[in-house]
C-alpha cells in the first residue's frame, strides 16, 4: 500500500532515488514495486527495540546523505533510524507521540481518509484526491525454474490460487472446509489449484487438500487426475508473487497476499469477516469483495468474541464461486 506514494515521489523528480528500508523478508516484494530504488534490509523482528543496533544502522545510513525520510508505520521504533541518520526532513503522522523524532507532522483526518493507501499517498503532497491502485511488476522469467522446483505442470491449464492464511488471527480466516469446497469445484472443471502461504498455513492447507480430494473422489467415484497443491512454506515472497501472477484467479482472506493479488490485477474474490473493506480493501477493479456484513462485524478481533464465527462460517462457497463467475469472460 506504500507503492503509490513511492511512485509519486519518484515521478515528482526524475533525479530522485527512492530507497526502501523494510524487513528483510519483504525484499522480493519491494524490488517489484515501480519507483523503488535500493532496498535496505531492516533485520528487526516485530516488537524488537534494539536501540543500539538501530543507532548503528542510522549512523551507516547517514553516509548516504538522504534529504527526506517518510515513516509509514505509526510506532516510535520506526522513527528512530531516520533520526539517528540525521535526515533533515522526517515526515510521518504523529503516531506514538513522535515529536522530535519526526519534524514534519501532517494532519490526518481519519474520518475522511479511511483507506490506509490514501493516508500514505497524502504524504507525497501530489494534490490528487486519492491514491491510484498499487502496482506490482512480476517477473515471468523466473517461472520455468520455479515450476520445476515446485513440481508444477507447465501446461496452460487454468489455475486457481487459494490463500487461506491471515497472520492477524482466526477471525480473518475462512474455514478450511469452505476453501476445500471451492477447490473441489474447480478441480472437477480441470483446473489446477495452488495453495499459497507461509509455513504457518501448512496445516490448514493440508486439510484443504485432504477435504477437496475426498469431495472430488466421492462425486466421481474415481481418482482425480491431480489434487490441490500445497505450496505453503515452499516459496519466498518473490516466488509467491511471480507464481500468483501466472495464475488465472485468486480466492483469499483479508491478508498480505490479498493485496499482492490486487496489485497484480488478478481476478479475485476477497473474503472479509472480522475486518473491514472500508479500511484495507483490495485495491483493484478486478476484485469482488465478499462479506455478510453481520451486525456484529467488523469487530476487528483476532478471535470471534461471540464464539461462533458466523461472519465466515455462514459465508458459503457458492457465494465465492458466484463471485468468480463475474470474470467468466476473462477466465
Amino acid at each position: 500500500m506504500s507503492q503509490p506514494l513511492i511512485a509519486s515521489l519518484a515521478q515528482q523528480d526524475a533525479s530522485r532515488t527512492v530507497d526502501i528500508l523494510a524487513p528483510t523478508w519483504t525484499a522480493g516484494l519491494c524490488e517489484r514495486l515501480p519507483g523503488c530504488g535500493n532496498v535496505i534490509p531492516s533485520p528487526y523482528a516485530h516488537g524488537d527495540l534494539k536501540l543500539w543496533e538501530r543507532r548503528q544502522l542510522g549512523k551507516q545510513l547517514s553516509q548516504r546523505q538522504y534529504q527526506r525520510a517518510y515513516v509509514l508505520p505509526n510506532s516510535l521504533k520506526s522513527a528512530l533510524i531516520p533520526w539517528f541518520a540525521g535526515i533533515p526532513k522526517r515526515i510521518g503522522y504523529l503516531g506514538e507521540w513522535r515529536y522530535g523524532l519526526l519534524n514534519t507532522l501532517p494532519p490526518l483526518d481519519k474520518i475522511m481518509r479511511t483507506r490506509l493507501v490514501d493516508r500514505y499517498f497524502d504524504l507525497a503532497l501530489s494534490g490528487l484526491p486519492s491514491a491510484p491502485n498499487p502496482v506490482i511488476q512480476a517477473r515471468s522469467d523466473t517461472l520455468p525454474a520455479l515450476y520445476e522446483h515446485l513440481g508444477l505442470s507447465s501446461a496452460q491449464a487454468p489455475s486457481l490460487v487459494l490463500c487461506p492464511g491471515a497472520e492477524y488471527g482466526p477471525a480473518k480466516r475462512w474455514p478450511s472446509h469452505h476453501f476445500a469446497a471451492v477447490a473441489s469445484h474447480y478441480l472437477k472443471k480441470g483446473w489446477a489449484v495452488w495453495i499459497l502461504g507461509s509455513n504457518k498455513d501448512d496445516e490448514v492447507a493440508k486439510q484443504i487438500c485432504a477435504l477437496s480430494e475426498k469431495n472430488v473422489q466421492s462425486a466421481q467415484n474415481t481418482h482425480i487426475i491431480q489434487n490441490a497443491k500445497n505450496l505453503c512454506g515452499q516459496t519466498n515472497l518473490a516466488q509467491a508473487i511471480d507464481l500468483m501472477a501466472s495464475a488465472t484467479a485468486v480466492v483469499t482472506n483479508d491478508s498480505g497476499l490479498m493485496h499482492v493479488a490486487a496489485a497484480l490485477g488478478k481476478p479475485m474474490v476477497a473474503l472479509f469477516g472480522s475486518s473491514s473493506a472500508a479500511f484495507t480493501p483490495p485495491l483493484s477493479d478486478q476484485a469482488v469483495i465478499t462479506s455478510l456484513d453481520l451486525a456484529c462485524s467488523p469487530c476487528f478481533q483476532r478471535e470471534c468474541p461471540l464464539g461462533h464465527l458466523d461472519c465466515l462460517e455462514k459465508l458459503l462457497p457458492a457465494q465465492v464461486i458466484e463471485g468468480l463467475s463475474t470474470f467468466q469472460s476473462m477466465i
